[in-house]
């Protein structure tokens, strides 16, 4: 069963997907940065909650994204 990325909640507003470490089909390493997002200035890095392989990703470069977004699935 595929398993979501999530945007943690970062206690700020709004954030920016600015790059994905990962590529579709790719495998993925639980706590490997998959995704990096711009928040008020700074890059924070969400990392895969499981290992696996990259199935789906949900949002791209420059689409703004809210605390608890699905961003993509790993399965």
């Amino acid at each position: 069963m595929p398993t979501p990325i999530l945007l943690p909640d970062l206690r700020a507003g709004t954030a920016t997907l600015s790059a994905w470490y990962a590529e579709l089909g790719e495998s993925v390493m639980e706590g490997e940065r998959v995704v990096e997002v711009l928040l008020d200035g700074a890059t924070v890095d969400v990392l895969a909650p499981i290992s696996g392989r990259l199935l789906e990703k949900r949002v791209f470069f420059g689409d703004r994204l809210a605390a608890g977004m699905e961003l993509g699935l790993i399965e």
